[in-house]
């Protein structure tokens, strides 16, 4: 059967399983895997793969072995009691592999006051359904689950192997990604299925957490006069950082990136300073976050941000003779991209528009995702996913279910034209 015929067949197999796909995904979202707390989605995930045929793999993470590698990161939560889960279909032999990358924890819901719905229900209402993790990103997990499975069951079969990572701990690092790669796991292509509202992603930023520590001097309340409030210091710091910013979207571009005030977000977000009401207080410190465009280090940064401030520095009185401290410190991720002639590119671009009838807008994610990682393994990466950015981390978070029914056409066909087919 020709290619148009099987993609006819597998579509339509999927329109009429929209009720199994949103089923799917209601059990995922009713499933409260908060970080530390993945296996029950895990066994649950991994039931279903058995179920259905598919094969799997499900282990723990080896902290010490993991650590030795230059990619893994700071571990905040034992991964004990905690699996990794990679979902396996076999390829018929002499097809290009495809890797489908997701996430299945998700952070706490919050207080529930703030919810319309209860965060773990899974509620429908019109073409929505919201649950913490509905965007973030268990509805882009159920789509390529479904894509693989709906697609067995419609008699095709891809030639090359078909990975479906379940990964842990991604809301604190990408280590849970790093270890399903280490596991042997890789493709030649990969899709990282985050939320991009149905936008084909070929490039992610980068982001870069600071700390600045500023002092001033101390006195009596008596002697107000004889006192540097370092309060006062650290807001001519704040202001330094936000004249950053303001030139930095001024001057940098990128193709990709056509409105780059959100890829580019630098700013304060935590300020200490002070211990007691009636001292005026000598030490302050800010902690805040940068946004790196695809290409930018995490040295040049730094740098940049450093240089920056003390030159802003020298015009004050006060802080040129005790200028500040700049550090990067905590989360530090560069953002990578794929060249947009890349056959990875070009295969899912043509996916959706066989699968859609519409041709997908092209642009870069806008934050860090596991797509960084499955790039610096050398693994040809796209970001496409039904989740919105805009619910991400967001209280009463949803997804539109036709994104999600759209988004497992666009992935079933992705593994049709990537990996071949035998039918």
């Amino acid at each position: 059967m020709d290619r148009d015929k099987v993609l006819r067949k597998v579509l339509d197999h999927i329109d009429n399983s929209k009720d199994e796909i949103i089923s799917f995904l209601r059990d995922l979202i009713r499933i409260p895997s908060v970080t530390g707390e993945e296996r029950g989605i895990q066994e649950f995930i991994a039931s279903k793969l058995k179920d259905w045929g598919l094969g799997y793999d499900m282990w723990f993470i080896d902290e010490a072995e993991l650590s030795k590698h230059p990619l893994a990161e700071k571990v905040k939560l034992p991964y004990k009691d905690r699996p990794m889960l990679v979902g396996i279909v076999k390829g018929c032999g002499g097809g290009r592999s495809l890797a489908f990358n997701g996430h299945i924890d998700v952070i706490p819901p919050g207080p529930l006051s703030s919810w319309k719905f209860d965060p773990f229900g899974g509620v429908i209402d019109g073409y929505r359904i919201y649950g913490r993790g509905a965007s973030d990103m268990k509805s882009g997990v159920a789509a390529y689950t479904m894509a693989a499975k709906l697609l067995l069951e419609a008699d095709v079969h891809p030639l090359g192997n078909v990975y479906l990572h379940y990964v842990i701990d991604e809301e604190y690092s990408s280590n849970g990604t790093l270890a399903a790669l280490l596991r042997g796991y890789v493709a030649d292509g990969a899709v990282n299925a985050e939320a991009s509202d149905m936008e084909v992603q070929p490039a992610v930023s980068g982001s870069m957490w600071f700390k600045i520590k500023v002092r001033g001097k101390t006195a009596s309340m008596s002697r107000v006069w004889e006192g540097v409030n370092v309060i006062e210091q650290a807001y001519k710091v704040y202001d330094a950082v936000k004249k950053l910013y303001e030139i930095r979207v001024s001057e940098k571009k990128h193709p990709l990136y056509p409105d780059n005030r959100g890829v580019l977000a630098l700013f304060i977000g935590m300020f200490n300073a002070g211990s007691y009401p009636s001292a005026i207080p000598d030490e302050a410190e800010l902690r805040g976050r940068m946004g790196l465009l695809p290409g930018e280090s995490i040295v040049d940064a730094i740098s940049e941000l450093r240089d920056f401030i003390l030159k802003y520095s020298m015009l004050d009185p006060w802080l040129k003779y005790n200028p500040p401290e700049i550090v990067q410190e905590g989360y530090a991720g560069e953002g990578v991209e794929v060249p947009m002639d890349h056959p990875i590119v070009s295969t899912i671009v043509n996916a959706y528009t066989s699968a859609l009838g519409v041709k997908p807008i092209v642009k870069g994610h806008e934050g860090a995702t596991d797509m960084r990682i499955l790039m610096k393994m050398n693994i040809p990466t796209v970001c496409f996913g039904p989740g919105t950015i805009t619910q991400m981390h967001a209280y009463n978070e949803w997804v539109d279910l036709r994104n999600v029914v759209n988004a497992v056409k666009v992935m079933a066909t992705m593994i049709i034209d990537w990996c071949g087919f035998l039918d």
